[in-house]
């Protein structure tokens, strides 16, 4: 998943309109980039208005630009009041309103009218953000919850890389309970309006807030997880010889002094949720139950999907993927000598019995997982012409925002390679008897050539505008990282039968989301029932199904967008290779999926209908 992933991604907006991913150019301090070969003179133009137009966002929007590696509004939280997304959704109306009267589409290449057409579909999804924001407060999502997304911002993607970078980072500490606060707020409005949080989120915002704030320096014992990363990154300032001891010190006190007001705001959110808690809803939750909560979840399936599928169509697709994936199990089964599926995963349990997480179970995951990441990038030549060039880790999740069974997700690289791509993997709870060929999977879906590699790829894109380096649409990025897992098995990353199954698992469990999220959101599944199907036809351990389950409650549609998305891409291919023959280029069709960003599906299905005219002509 991204965080692209998710991905830690700006969570402050509705979890659907998570547009930006981390990584991307910066647009505001650097020359526009000249248009792509084939570019025509009113490209240019149109190219120079975006960047204009995109530098000027940034600067409403400081948490953003910390993501592109700017230092605009470094010291700055973004402001999430009612009042800012108001005026954000103003200027974005405004702004296609001045392309619109500024620019004939019809005199644009396709490239053009490409991002053209992507500028204005922004208005389109901000629109529906807007309308529906009060179904998205700002505690309620598992993965996106603001009391554990600002902490996770500062140490994750807030880089230091002098003293005055560390300055802002204490600024941006202070900056906390004002956004807090506002958070409160919301949340109160939404619970008014009858839009409650589920019991479970409730209990994990209380947990998560008391972890961040438990520790030196608010009490005693080990340092709090904001208070080790500022001694880290000033220690590494230090030892770079960037700072002398005097003034590494004056940093140390300034950022403690900031953390202790981070405090009484944090104690806030806990006595609103304790407040919250004994009412807060559990059992039968999802879109059905909240206000206009219908129209809510067909707006997030088209924003998740950039389709209108309808919840009766993708439910449908689920449950037939789940019957086509079986048999392909089965198959693979007998292949083996091995009478079906259900004997291949008694042979792996068996083979691989769930024990508890040890840390040296631990380092060893990850030891894996990076080799594996390292292995794979041996093995793109062949299938890419455009390759990663940062660097790239797998590393654990945060301590206050890691849960047992918890997704995988992924983060690009800045665009100067200073803030590597990034794997966070959940290490808590049991292993779930996860094999290493499932391991070696995950890093084909979240690194190579998955999330991790895209995020590489787009934040070097040129001969384009600059925002098109950090648009995302869920579609698109998590039906490349399952596309990205069939991938691995044709670039040679599977050796074995099992890394196969396993595979082939992985997909499962995918389809079954799409049964599992239309079932919450539009049959109203309860939370267990949703539960029991994913782990029994799904394949899901019970923490990992758990966990999944209350992230599919609280974040709508966003788990349809993996398999909708690599089905369009897989039949996208079929027909490339169909209608091209021997002038199909595998690397070139790559190249065009991953080269040029994150785009809706329909518009990459044209991009494909014109790479397809274009190889015929040749």
């Amino acid at each position: 998943m991204t965080k692209l992933a998710l991905l830690a991604t700006a969570a402050l907006l509705p979890a659907a309109l998570v547009l930006a991913a981390p990584g991307a150019v910066a647009a505001a301090t650097t020359p526009a980039t000249p248009a792509a070969p084939g570019a025509n003179a009113e490209d240019t133009r149109l190219y120079a208005f975006l960047d204009r137009e995109f530098a000027e966002e940034l600067r409403d929007r400081p948490q953003l630009a910390t993501r592109l590696g700017l230092k605009t509004g470094q010291d700055r939280l973004d402001d999430i009041s009612d009042a800012a997304a108001l005026r954000r959704l103003e200027w974005r109306r405004a702004s296609v309103a001045r392309m619109k009267a500024a620019f004939d589409r019809g005199r644009l290449s396709a490239e053009g009218r490409e991002n053209y057409d992507i500028w204005a579909l922004e208005l389109d999804r901000a629109e529906l953000g807007y309308r529906f924001r009060r179904q998205a407060p700002p505690f309620y999502s598992f993965l996106y919850s603001i009391h554990a997304q600002l902490p996770d911002f500062l140490i994750n993607t807030h880089t230091v890389k002098d003293a005055a970078d560390m300055r802002a980072y204490a600024a941006r500490i202070r900056a906390i309970p004002a956004v807090l606060d506002t958070a409160i707020r919301q949340s109160r409005e939404a619970d008014a309006a009858g839009v409650r949080a589920p019991k479970f989120q409730i209990e994990r915002v209380i947990a998560g807030s008391r972890a961040i704030v438990t520790g030196a320096p608010f009490d005693g014992g080990a340092p709090s997880p904001l208070w080790a990363d500022a001694q880290a990154k000033v220690a590494r300032l230090q030892s770079a010889g960037t700072l002398d001891a005097a003034q590494a010190a004056a940093l140390l006190a300034d950022t403690r002094a900031a953390l202790l007001t981070i405090r009484p705001a944090y104690d806030r959110v806990i006595a609103w949720a304790q407040a919250d808690l004994p009412t807060a809803p559990s059992g039968r939750v999802g879109a059905l139950t909240l206000p206009d909560g219908a129209a809510w979840y067909t707006a997030a399936l088209r924003l998740n999907t950039t389709t209108d599928l309808t919840a009766d169509q993708i439910h449908a697709i689920g449950l037939a993927e789940v019957t086509r994936i079986e048999g392909e199990q089965d198959a693979l089964a007998r292949s083996v000598g091995m009478k079906d599926r259900h004997a291949f995963y008694a042979d792996i349990a068996r083979r691989f019995p769930v024990v508890p997480w040890t840390d040296a179970l631990r380092e060893k995951y990850l030891r894996d997982a990076n080799a594996a990441i390292a292995f794979n990038r041996t093995l793109l030549p062949k299938y890419f012409g455009k390759l990663p060039v940062h660097a790239m880790e797998v590393v654990r999740e945060p301590s206050f925002s890691e849960v047992a069974g918890g997704a995988a997700h992924a983060a690009g690289p800045s665009r100067d390679g200073a803030r590597p791509g990034r794997v966070y993997v959940h290490l808590l709870g049991t292993t779930d008897a996860t094999p290493p060929s499932a391991m070696r999977d995950l890093m084909c879906h979240e690194g190579v050539p998955g999330h991790v590699m895209q995020g590489d790829i787009q934040v070097g894109q040129s001969g384009g505008p600059q925002f098109r380096q950090s648009t995302r649409y869920v579609a698109f990025g998590e039906g490349w990282g399952l596309y990205a897992e069939a991938l691995c098995k044709e670039m040679g990353a599977f050796p074995e039968a099992s890394d196969d199954f396993m595979r082939l698992d992985a997909e499962l469990f995918r389809a079954a989301r799409l049964v599992v999220d239309t079932g919450i959101h539009a049959k109203g599944w309860t939370e267990q029932q949703a539960i029991d199907y994913l782990v029994r036809t799904g394949r899901a351990a019970p923490d990992q199904g758990r966990s999944e389950v209350r992230r599919y409650i609280t974040l709508p549609g966003q788990a349809t967008g993996y398999k909708i998305g690599m089905i369009r891409i897989v039949e996208l291919r079929r027909k490339a290779e169909r209608e091209l023959g021997a002038r199909f280029d595998i690397r070139g069709f790559h190249d065009l999926l991953i080269g040029s960003g994150s785009l809706p599906l329909p518009i990459l299905e044209r991009k494909v209908d014109d790479w397809i005219a274009s190889r015929r002509a040749v």
